[in-house]
């Protein structure tokens, strides 16, 4: 009857609004330091099986096809695209970009469920009070390992190696302040977002691996550039366009079912 074509076409709508709400969130963060797009992908439900391929008549003919009936889709999950997004020029020694593989490491709350420590694209680093480096974001999150710059220093710099150099006055050389190292993980796309540019590890990811940047498998630092939204904004205004259209047609299908449904009703009349 026409009413699993009601649920199936409801469920595509509960479906493409999850795709506007994460297409939605791609858009709103195009201008996001480090931000890394998502898709939704889709899975289709079960299936009421009303003929079996392969069945044999008297005769000894198969049936060549099955008769099923799908009762809809849900989405299946969010999946986040980890390609670089475009270096951005900054004056600032600072603001630093991972031109490769790997994340800067921020110390957390140990209850967030990631002992302590997330990870994070976004390089646009300042000083606190202290003279530690922090993550230039709503809450400020040091740099691990951290650093700590003498109060006395006069330049700052940052090599594509991670190491953190410091000029003092009245010292001709410049002293090294700390080094800076990065994690990469076997499956980025498992990491868990808890926002403010933010990921924290899962099961999905697996541990991180950490070392200094510019050696094996990690990226190296440019200094005076951040990593801008890897978002495309052209492209999800056409997903956008595509989903809007979708919608309408899942919308016209719970329509003609429901006409479908008033037509039989009123066969008695």
């Amino acid at each position: 009857m026409a009413i699993i074509a009601m649920q199936s076409a409801s469920s595509g709508l509960r479906a493409l609004n999850t795709r506007l709400d994460v297409i939605a969130n791609n858009l709103a963060n195009v201008n996001t330091e480090g931000f890394k797009s998502s898709r939704v992908n889709f899975e289709d439900l079960m299936y009421i099986e009303r003929a079996q391929p392969g069945v044999e008549n008297a005769n000894g003919d198969q049936r060549p096809t099955g008769l099923y009936v799908g009762l809809g889709v849900r989405a299946s999950g969010t999946q986040q695209d980890f390609t670089k997004g475009a270096p951005i020029p900054s004056a600032s020694p600072l603001d630093l970009y991972i031109d490769g593989r790997g994340f800067f490491q921020v110390q957390v709350e140990a209850d967030t469920g990631s002992g302590g420590v997330a990870y994070t694209r976004a390089g646009n680093f300042v000083l606190n009070a202290d003279n530690e480096i922090v993550l230039a974001n709503s809450d400020g999150r040091r740099l691990d390992p951290g650093i700590t710059l003498s109060p006395d220093a006069a330049e700052v710099t940052v090599d594509a190696n991670g190491q953190v150099w410091e000029r003092i006055p009245g010292q001709a050389d410049l002293q090294l302040a700390g080094q800076i190292e990065l994690a990469i993980f076997v499956n980025p796309a498992g990491l868990s977002q808890i926002g403010t540019n933010l990921w924290v590890e899962s099961a999905a990811s697996g541990a991180p691996i950490t070392g200094e940047p510019g050696t094996e498998n990690f990226g190296s630092i440019i200094s005076n550039q951040l990593e801008g939204s890897n978002v495309d904004p052209a492209k999800e205004l056409i997903e956008l366009i595509r989903t809007q259209r979708a919608f309408e047609m899942n919308s016209q299908s719970i329509q003609a079912a429901d006409e479908t449904l008033r037509a039989v009703s009123q066969l008695r009349q």
